[in-house]
C-alpha cells in the first residue's frame, strides 16, 4: 500500500508541473475535506471516496518552488504563474480560454463572456444567437443530463439547448419529450419523395411519413 501511495504521490506531483489531464497550471490544491494536494477537483474526485468543494479552498502549493500558500495567481516565494487565468471564488487554474465568472450561474464560463448572455428563467449562460430565439425550460441545467446523467450545470462537457428546450450533452432525440434535437423536415420530404417513386401495393400508395 505504502508502494502504490508513493506512485500516486508521484503521478500528481509530475502532472502538477504542466496541471493534469483537465486543466493547465502550476500549483496544487489543497483539498479542505482531507489535506491532501491535488492538480485539480476532478483529479482528487477520481481517487478519493469524497468529493472536494472547490469553492472551500484556501490554499495552494507551488509546482516548482513547493511553497504551500493562499490561494492566488502568483506565487509568493518564485513568482511563477498558477494560471493564466484565475477565479478567486472558483479557485480555478487555467491556460486563457477566455474565461469569465458568471455570477448568477456561481461558477466559471468558457467565454468570451460578450457572446453569451445568462438567461434568468433557463438559469443557464446561452449563446448569444440563443436571446428571444430559444424556448425557455425553468432551471433547465440543474439536473443530470437524462443520457449520460452527469450533471449538466457544472459538467465540463459543452451541452446543447433542443428546440423542445431540454438540455442534454449529445442525442438525436430528446429522452424527456422524445422531440427530434434536430430539424427533420427536408429528411420527410425526402422519404416521400423516395417512396413515391418506388412500387408499392395499392394499400400504401398514397401513404405519407408527413401525418
Amino acid at each position: 500500500r505504502m508502494f502504490a501511495d508513493r506512485q500516486k504521490y508521484h503521478r500528481r506531483r509530475m502532472a502538477s508541473l504542466v496541471g493534469c489531464e483537465h486543466y493547465v497550471r502550476r500549483c496544487l490544491l489543497k483539498a479542505p475535506c482531507c489535506g491532501k494536494a491535488y492538480v485539480c477537483r476532478l483529479c482528487h474526485d477520481a481517487e478519493e471516496d469524497h468529493q472536494m468543494d472547490r469553492f472551500l479552498v484556501k490554499e495552494v502549493q507551488c509546482s516548482v518552488c513547493t511553497t504551500v500558500q493562499q490561494a492566488q495567481q502568483t506565487c509568493v516565494e518564485c513568482n511563477v504563474t498558477f494560471g493564466e487565468y484565475y477565479c478567486d471564488i472558483c479557485h480555478l487554474f487555467d491556460k486563457d480560454k477566455k474565461q469569465y465568472h458568471c455570477q448568477p450561474c456561481g461558477i466559471c464560463r468558457i467565454g468570451p463572456r460578450e457572446k453569451y448572455f445568462h438567461c434568468e428563467k433557463c438559469n443557464l449562460c446561452l449563446a448569444g444567437d440563443l436571446r428571444g430565439n430559444h424556448k425557455c425550460v425553468e432551471n433547465v441545467s440543474r439536473q443530470n443530463c437524462p443520457v449520460c446523467m452527469e450533471d449538466i450545470h457544472t459538467s465540463r462537457i459543452g451541452a446543447q439547448i433542443l428546440p423542445c428546450g431540454h438540455l442534454l450533452h449529445n442525442a438525436y432525440r430528446c429522452p424527456l419529450c422524445m422531440h427530434s434535437a434536430w430539424n427533420m423536415e427536408h429528411n420527410w420530404e425526402q422519404m416521400d419523395k423516395e417512396i413515391s417513386q418506388s412500387p408499392m401495393p395499392t394499400e400504401y400508395q398514397d401513404a405519407t411519413v408527413k401525418v
